[in-house]
C-alpha cells in the first residue's frame, strides 16, 4: 500500500497540530515552514480536513488551524477517508475478463479494504504523537 503525499503531509500537519495547545490556532505558513511542507499544498489539504471535520480553521491575524477532536479521537482512517473516501476496491470492467473472475477479485479485495479500514481505525493521532522519539514532529 503507497501512502500519498497529499496524506502524508495532512498525517504529518495533523501531528504538528496535535502537539500544540488545544484550541489555540497555528497559521498555514508556520506548519508548512516547520514541517518543511509546500504551504499552497497544505492549505488545499488543510482545507479538506476542516470539511471533514478534523480541523478547525480561524480567520484573522490571531487565526490558523486546529484540531477539532483531541487527538485520542481522531484516527488515521480518519485522515485517510478525507482524501480517499471511500476506501473501496474496485476492478474496472475489462473485455474477456469473465464475470465470476471479477466478482472473486472484488470479494479478495473488499476483505483486504476491511482489514485496512478496521487497522486505519485502531491507530490515533494520540498513538502516533506517543510514539514519537524526541517528542517532536519532523
Amino acid at each position: 500500500m503507497k501512502v500519498s503525499r497529499t496524506i502524508a503531509y495532512a498525517i504529518h500537519a495533523t501531528l504538528q497540530l496535535g502537539r500544540g495547545t488545544p484550541g489555540v490556532p497555528i497559521p498555514c505558513s508556520q506548519l508548512a515552514q516547520d514541517g518543511r511542507m509546500p504551504e499552497r499544498f497544505l492549505l488545499q489539504i488543510l482545507r479538506s480536513l476542516v470539511t471533514h471535520g478534523l480541523l478547525h480553521s480561524t480567520r484573522g491575524v490571531e487565526g490558523g488551524y486546529c484540531l477539532a477532536r483531541p487527538p485520542e479521537q481522531i484516527s488515521l482512517r480518519d485522515i485517510v477517508e478525507a482524501f480517499d473516501h471511500p476506501l473501496q476496491p474496485s476492478v474496472p470492467l475489462l473485455d474477456g475478463l469473465p464475470v465470476s473472475v471479477r466478482q472473486r477479485l472484488l470479494e479478495t479485495l473488499e476483505q483486504v479494504s476491511t482489514v485496512a479500514r478496521q487497522e486505519l481505525q485502531r491507530l490515533t493521532v494520540a498513538e502516533l504523537l506517543s510514539a514519537s522519539d524526541d517528542g517532536q514532529v519532523s
